[in-house]
């Protein structure tokens, strides 16, 4: 049975073509989407008539598929993107902007050994490890079992099976064990201040230290967390806010409903041992640390 990632990653065999297993997203003329995964002998009925799985077997992507009744559909493989929108969710999800986000400033390459906590629904540990490659590895953690549970099957359901270069433990980051450093640490979780020691003993010289946090009362105390611990650089703090367009002819227009705020990414490296933080040079704001007693 093929699988997205397979799809996805290896058109050199397809070249874009459908197989039977493969996951096809079908949209309308109105824009409404609906996904189908191709089984050999099977029928997908709509209100306006149905398609037959096998006539889609062999079609390029990007075809426009008609049922039985000429409703027509453009048919392609779901980007990640639409994956991790539509999959099973048993936590809030990391929203693909704010992935994006972590992947690129995190600077998650092939190879890379990334340490990520609080996995959730498992979307950003997609993201981890279609960035690491299969050189490189995820080890995920997560506190609930049912989370896990659920991120599990979303991940083997999106790779075809689980991947070989992905772990996963159940319980507190604090308390694991690791026989070797990481590149990378990604957190995703309630109190990620109360696991920047942690950080600091795993990440090798030069690691990337990442949180991804939703209020201003957190990305305050991981910041402060991170200064205070010693052995983090001054850390960068930003959100990403998407707006999309409508254009039609010269009705250029930004759209009524944007994605806003999901959360505040926090980045800091890891120093070097024994090698002294810089100070940062600034001038504090009025009532930055509150009121000096006399």
């Amino acid at each position: 049975m093929s699988s997205l990632n397979e799809n996805n990653a290896d058109l050199g065999a397809n070249r874009g073509r459908f197989v039977a297993g493969d996951r096809v997203q079908l949209t309308d003329q109105k824009g409404k989407i609906y996904s189908i995964t191709i089984t050999p002998g099977k029928e997908w009925h709509t209100h306006k008539g149905w398609i037959v799985h096998d006539d889609l077997i062999g079609l390029p992507e990007g075809s426009v598929v008609s049922t039985s009744a000429g409703l027509k559909f453009t048919a392609f493989i779901p980007l990640l993107t639409d994956y991790v929108l539509s999959m099973p969710r048993g936590a809030t999800i990391v929203y693909p902007k704010d992935a994006a986000l972590i992947v690129g400033f995190a600077d998650i390459f092939p190879g890379a050994r990334v340490l990520e906590a609080g996995v959730g629904s498992g979307a950003l540990t997609l993201s981890l490890l279609r960035a690491v490659g299969p050189s490189g590895s995820v080890h995920s953690v997560e506190r609930r079992e049912e989370f896990a549970a659920n991120a599990t099957s979303n991940i083997e359901n999106y790779f075809g099976g689980r991947p070989a270069n992905w772990s996963l433990a159940i319980g507190s980051v604090q308390e694991q064990e690791f026989d070797h450093e990481f590149d990378r640490v990604i957190l995703d979780m309630l109190a990620p201040w109360e696991c920047v020691d942690m950080a600091a003993k795993v990440l090798r010289p030069g690691g990337v230290f990442m949180a991804y946090v939703a209020t201003t009362t957190q990305l305050s105390a991981t910041a402060e967390a991170l200064k205070e611990d010693g052995h983090f650089t001054e850390p960068e703090s930003f959100e990403s806010m998407v707006r999309g367009w409508h254009h039609e002819g010269l009705a250029v227009r930004p759209q009524q409903r944007m994605i806003g705020h999901t959360g505040f990414l926090i980045f800091s490296r890891r120093m070097a041992p024994g090698v002294e933080v810089l100070a940062r040079r600034r001038r504090p704001a009025k009532g930055s640390y509150g009121v000096a007693e006399d």
